[in-house]
């Protein structure tokens, strides 16, 4: 038929739910726009194929069918495609738009082959389309279609695509019969990681579902946790073939991770034997929150109250309770603990003590401090009283316990002359200390002496050896002082888990620096010892970890505390952080700074940072296809819970943010701090926003909980909102600003409830569309528009 063929073709059929696969010709559809029947090239099924449209058709061609009954569902589409070039169609479910879909060349024309794609339907009669939209470059043939039910998935099986995955892994649909919303398809040699779940810790079963088409045999190295367990071999065969291994997990958030040393493989999901869930939006996590309000007292509720520089301001959901002399909270636990973690303020320069009772039998005090609490002044704050303008008022203290079964009573009593103010609590079963992997060199053998002096002289040799041997660097349990930036490359350091193993810095010092690939951080704390932030340009006090992570690099599990910065990256390309927390730092949470690609920062927590928690910021090049993925991010003292400044096509997805206190927003999309220009597509996605924005002093201006600030360049490169639930925000849901444009904006299924002033506001040139946008309970109004801002309006908005 014709080379240039252009597709338009209508396809009706009725379909019952159940049926396993109905194939439908596309010779017997309903055809338009020109389309026609043909049987000049050999191979086709039925009576025919559809062909004969040319280039003038783009745009207006489509192919739509019904088929009744719910469920998800994998579409196969049988084509040829002897152009020698990829071409592509676009497919629609119920009216809106799926994915643009790619059709690989074949051999010639007298070549069939077939691509698959995931489908939801719901109730009742339902729409598919392919259509060849003006984006689209068509020049295929259509043979016939498959509408198949989607094998189905249980709650232990966890897809390779929503992974986080580096080197020659992408996603792909190509195949049909995959789980999910596709595959991975290893083109080349890389890695993938999936975070897994579980209740309790032991040895079961994980099972890879896989594809080898490439007729020999493949390995993967098996990673648990980040410790190789196996080499896994992977027969060849036609279709999806599964392979199951011994996995040994923790109780909880876990990692296995497959490595690839070579392409031809698809993978499309993991499954373990008692795997749970995973939360939808924000960190899985181990421990269970109290809200000190909440609890029972009889001290005093403060708040609430998001007025700077007060007290509840800076307060989890911005109430807390005070405890004077004698005065307790007491909360009733819910799950099992062995240990807690209370947030507090005191007064500045005090010192004191906070009694733990368990069921009315004290179990011990927790000794309390003022040293990494209380700055004064203004930006970037000083600890000088005399600068006045007291705030970052909390700290967060940790203890273990005796095990407690759930139903205990945990009270928080105040016996001292001090006042306590609690926020919250976590409890939570922590595991017992990890054992060594085979072959580590242990610090203490290098003589490193738990609370016995600087040990990082005996540090710096364990990892020397540990290098030159190719053998991991092992912390036991102890808390360890190191007084100086620790350099890391091509090693992996581990400990005994977060709870037990402790690197202590002092006087501000100590933390790692990576200066190459291949570094692994994993399984303790770092409790740093900085207290006071360092004006901009300066650099008299270390992160906890910073640097050049260059390829194949991973943190995972390690818990940090009163640092300068929890984690700061120059350089890395398929960096890999997971199940961190990061509390209590004078300036950043995170941030991927400049030469980072393929980055993902994952199922971690933040909270109490001194600027923004999350940040991606292109200043002198671009970060490019970077993410932070279900994290919970919380109380930035400064700037926002997650930021964007610049860069190419990165994501912001699946997050809960919440309770931002000055000069701050929930997420920033933003060209200031000299960015680099946006490009690609910036995907704002599934977050959850609770009483996040702020003021700014400086300007006198509020800013939104979702900023589109356009500052230094126009963001003119695509911008999608979408599946936002933005509830309470202190000022505007969504502001755009200051004065240049902004274009390539989308808003879709946005959920804005008791904006402070307006649902929307505008303070900027260019256009955006918008649908299913609600807005509920806007002080000052559902929209501002100051400037004119063109607003495409698509179905389901309402309020503004």
């Amino acid at each position: 038929m014709f080379k240039n063929l252009i597709l338009a073709v209508a396809l009706a059929f009725s379909g019952t739910a159940g049926v396993t696969a109905v194939s439908l010709e596309a010779e017997s559809a309903s055809l338009s726009g020109g389309a026609a029947v043909a049987t000049d090239h050999s191979g086709y099924t039925g009576s025919g194929f559809v062909g004969g449209y040319t280039d003038g058709n783009k745009g207006s061609a489509a192919t739509t069918f019904t088929v009744n009954g719910p469920g998800s569902k994998t579409v196969t589409l049988r084509y040829a495609n002897g152009t020698g070039a990829t071409m592509t169609l676009s497919l629609y479910v119920n009216g809106g738009k799926l994915r643009q879909i790619s059709l690989p060349p074949l051999a010639n024309w007298d070549t069939w082959g077939s691509v698959a794609q995931g489908v939801e339907l719901g109730s009742g009669a339902n729409t598919i389309a392919y259509r060849f939209d003006a984006t689209d470059s068509g020049n295929v043939n259509l043979d016939n279609i498959t509408l198949g039910d989607a094998p189905a998935t249980g709650p232990g099986t966890y897809e390779t695509e929503t992974a986080f995955f580096s080197g020659g892994l992408r996603t792909a649909t190509s195949l049909g019969g995959f789980t999910g919303t596709g595959y991975l398809d290893a083109q080349s040699a890389g890695r993938v990681i999936r975070t897994v779940n579980v209740p309790a810790a032991g040895g079961q079963n994980a099972t890879l579902r896989y594809a080898n088409g490439t007729g020999s045999a493949k390995t993967v190295t098996v990673q648990v946790n980040g410790v190789q367990t196996q080499t896994l071999n992977l027969p060849a065969g036609s279709g999806w073939l599964t392979a199951t291994h011994p996995v040994p997990l923790r109780a909880g958030l876990n990692l296995v991770g497959y490595q690839l040393d070579s392409g031809g493989l698809a993978l499309d999901n993991v499954t373990v034997t008692t795997g749970a869930a995973l939360a939808v939006r924000g960190a899985t996590v181990p421990y269970t929150e109290y809200e000190a309000e909440a609890g029972s007292t009889n001290g005093t509720v403060i708040g609430p109250d998001r007025t700077y520089r007060t007290l509840p301001s800076e307060a989890s959901g911005r109430r807390a309770v005070r405890l004077e002399q004698g005065r307790h909270v007491e909360f009733t636990l819910t799950k099992p603990a062995n240990s807690i973690v209370v947030r507090y303020s005191i007064p500045d320069g005090a010192s004191t003590r906070l009694a733990v009772v368990a069921n009315g039998t004290k179990a011990k005090d927790l000794d309390l401090t003022s040293v990494y609490s209380w700055v004064y002044g203004n930006y970037p704050f000083t600890n000088d009283p005399a600068d006045g303008g007291g705030h970052r008022f909390f700290d967060e203290v940790r203890s273990t316990l005796p095990g407690y079964p759930a139903g205990t009573v945990l009270r928080l009593r105040n016996d001292t002359a001090t006042p306590i103010t609690v926020d919250l609590i976590d409890t939570e079963v922590a595991a017992a200390p990890l054992a060594a992997p085979a072959n580590a060199v242990d610090i203490t053998g290098h003589g490193a002496t738990p609370g016995g002096g600087d040990d990082t002289a005996a540090i710096n040799a364990a990892i020397g050896v540990a290098k030159s041997q190719g053998r991991p660097v092992w912390i036991p349990a102890g808390t360890f002082d190191i007084s100086a930036r620790i350099n890391v490359e091509n090693v992996t350091i581990r400990g005994t888990g977060m709870w037990h193993s402790v690197l202590r810095g002092n006087d501000g010092k100590g933390g790692f620096i990576a200066t190459g690939s291949n570094v692994q951080l994993a399984d303790f704390t770092l409790a740093g010892d900085v207290r006071q932030r360092d004006p901009d340009g300066a650099d008299t006090t270390d992160a906890a970890m910073r640097g050049d992570f260059g390829t194949g690099s991973l943190i995972h599990n390690v818990w940090v505390e009163h640092a300068k910065v929890g984690l700061w990256v120059n350089r890395a390309d398929g960096l890999y952080v997971a199940g961190t927390r990061i509390r209590d730092t004078f300036a950043d949470g995170v941030n991927l700074n400049d030469q980072v690609s393929n980055t993902r920062v994952d199922q971690s927590t933040l909270r109490n940072t001194g600027d923004d928690a999350l940040a991606m910021w292109s200043h002198t090049a671009s970060v490019t296809n970077s993410a932070f993925t279900f994290n919970t991010a919380a109380l930035p003292a400064l700037a926002n819970t997650a930021a964007v400044y610049g860069g190419n096509g990165n994501r912001i997805e699946d997050n809960l943010f919440s309770d931002t206190v000055y000069t701050s927003a929930g997420i920033a999309v933003s060209t200031w701090h000299q960015a680099q220009p946006f490009s690609g597509t910036t995907s704002i996605q599934r977050n959850t926003l609770t009483r996040t924005g702020g003021w700014n002093n400086d300007w006198n201006s509020s800013q939104g909980a979702v900023w589109i600030y356009a500052e230094s360049r126009d963001i003119t490169a695509p911008v999608l909102l979408k599946d936002l639930t933005i509830t309470g925000s202190s000022y505007q849901a969504i502001q755009l600003s200051w004065q240049k444009t902004i274009t390539g904006l989308t808003l879709d299924h946005v959920a804005i409830s008791g904006a402070g002033t307006y649902g929307i506001e505008i303070h900027a040139a260019g256009s955006m569309t918008a649908a299913h946008v609600t807005v509920e309970n806007a002080a000052s109004g559902g929209l501002l528009n100051t400037t004119g801002y063109t607003i495409n309006r698509g179905p389901g908005n309402s309020g503004w």
